[in-house]
């Protein structure tokens, strides 16, 4: 059985392919353990360290990530990953386990940057004014 699924974070879309295997977990086609920096690596690994390694040795799971910066792509494809989980195992508890310890495990993350306006330096900050 093979099971597709995806993950956003910002301007990163993730997208997973999870099917029954031996435990390789492939980001853009390179193993897991090669990704840098090692904060992302950890994030990308966090759905197992919820429910334990057991679960990994019996899913390959491929994720294609695009756009964004390392901790967008890191947190989508976490997403991905753990919503691919859910879904093949098709089990309740599982979900339950990801949504008590973090949500945004199984939910995107739909805030985005806002736009820069004109008068301005940012989105939201003015220039002075200066009277005299």
């Amino acid at each position: 059985m093979v099971t597709n699924t995806s993950g956003k974070k910002k301007t990163a879309v993730a997208r997973a392919t999870v099917s029954d295997g031996a435990g390789r977990v492939r980001v853009n086609a390179r193993p897991v353990e090669l990704v840098d920096p090692e904060l992302a690596r950890l994030k990308m690994l966090e759905p197992f360290r919820v429910v334990g390694d057991d679960l990994r040795e019996e899913v390959d799971i491929d994720v294609t990530v695009e756009g964004g910066g390392f901790s967008g792509q890191a947190d989508a494809v976490r997403t991905a990953i753990a919503r691919g989980l859910v879904e093949h195992t098709n089990d309740a508890e599982l979900r339950d386990a990801y949504m008590e310890f973090d949500r945004s495990l199984l939910v995107n993350d739909v805030r985005q940057t806002e736009p820069k306006k004109w008068g301005g330096p940012g989105a939201r900050a003015r220039y002075q004014k200066s009277y005299r």
